[in-house]
């Protein structure tokens, strides 16, 4: 697989430089800057694949923007609502634009409103790092005492509801702040930043949508894309749910195989497909990611691997980011499903038999804990998981070859 490396552009902590000595062969970034909706001009991807080239004293960094995590797809798109139909012409015009300048894979994700979702991004682990965290009665707690959705105690059990409330009681008004700041956490250098209002306004454009409603959007939005990625040579590949379940009443719509399977047969196009994400896949034990890998790797156009250990088995379920290598993933059957998918697609004579993967996550570790970079994106936490994740690969590939 090829070795990829999460960017944030400039205002990232964790640079290319840093990237490259880690080992990445390609970079993975966006134009976070510009709010959703607006087109990504050939001006501006220029400018951040120069930034991905050139080290601040003009020389080469040797990397290039391989891939596209996100091009954002609008709450209007997914409500269709507003200028929805404007947003589409503009999405379709930002591929354009990034085909024209050599980048052909898109990722990206149709969770509604919020992002990915946790409830601490530092919480100390037992060998002295730091790990992000979804707790399930912290964000019950969140939920119900301190966002105040109506009606969302129809959505937990009571154990869960009456531990909620416990632990909001002793919660004091510094732990309240940063329980809501990490919930509704953007990415550095994000153009949008919502309060607990705006989550509140946006909630409510999808009173009527549900999980079926948004499933439609989602089928008529890649309906849309198809034929322009197709013209275009560029492989559109959704980010699963994360969590993959649903939050603050909101659908979601690409949490499990199913999900996957009723895309895929409603637009049977190569040009969509499946940003496999272990981590967030492997929140919910009814996911078996080696026969979706199996099931889907024709379509699998990008990787996230990472590891989850989770609290329980119910869905949903309280878990914690974990070592590459440990949780509760198969992270070595998961990549040597991979490769042999790699192998398959070498016989067929695909160009794009190399899949692209990035160690996804990581904890802070070492000099991670004072760099103070993108929670989840730190530097030696990753660089650890991607030399474990090549020695994987190494250890497969060479069983494969004496075989």
């Amino acid at each position: 697989m090829r070795q990829t490396w999460r960017w944030f552009g400039p205002v990232d902590k964790v640079t290319v430089a840093d990237a490259r000595q880690a080992g990445a062969e390609g970079i993975v970034t966006a134009l976070h800057h510009v709010p959703t909706g607006v087109v990504w001009s050939v001006q501006d991807i220029k400018e951040r694949q120069r930034e991905v080239a050139t080290h601040a004293d003009g020389t080469p960094t040797g990397l290039a923007w391989e891939v596209v995590e996100s091009l954002p797809v609008s709450e209007a798109i997914k409500t269709q609502s507003g200028d929805w139909r404007g947003d589409l012409e503009r999405y379709a015009e930002s591929l354009g634009n990034l085909a024209a300048c050599g980048i052909h894979t898109v990722c990206y994700n149709f969770m509604p409103v919020l992002d990915w979702t946790r409830t601490d991004l530092a919480a100390p682990t037992q060998q002295g790092g730091r790990a992000m965290v979804f707790d399930l009665v912290d964000f019950a707690a969140f939920d119900m005492h301190i966002l105040r959705r109506a009606g969302a105690r129809a959505d937990y059990p009571e154990a869960v509801i009456a531990a909620a409330a416990d632990r909001f009681t002793r919660m004091g008004a510094a732990r309240q702040q940063a329980l809501a700041a990490n919930v509704t956490a953007g990415l550095p250098g994000a153009a949008e930043h919502w309060s607990l209002e705006d989550v509140r306004a946006r909630l409510a454009d999808y009173r009527d949508i549900d999980a079926a409603r948004l499933r439609e959007r989602h089928v008529a939005f890649l309906k849309a894309m198809a034929p322009v990625a197709e013209d275009l040579g560029v492989r559109l590949c959704c980010h699963p749910d994360d969590p993959p379940w649903p939050l603050l009443g909101l659908p979601r719509v690409w949490s499990t195989a199913d999900d996957v399977r009723h895309a895929f047969d409603a637009v049977p196009s190569p040009a969509v497909g499946l940003t496999l994400c272990t981590g967030s896949f492997g929140a919910r034990a009814d996911n078996d990611i080696v026969s979706m890998v199996r099931e889907f790797g024709p379509r699998i156009h990008f990787v996230h691997l990472r590891n989850v250990t989770r609290a329980a088995d119910t869905v949903p379920c309280s878990f914690v980011e974990d070592e590459h290598l440990a949780g509760q993933t198969d992270m070595v059957a998961v990549v040597d499903a991979l490769l042999a998918e790699e192998r398959r697609r070498a016989t067929e004579g695909r160009a794009d038999r190399q899949i692209p993967m990035r160690p996804d996550h990581g904890h802070d570790i070492l000099d991670d804990v004072a760099r103070g970079a993108q929670p989840g994106y730190p530097a030696i936490g990753r660089l650890k998981g991607l030399a474990e994740l090549r020695g994987v690969m190494a250890a497969l590939e060479a069983r494969h070859a004496a075989a």
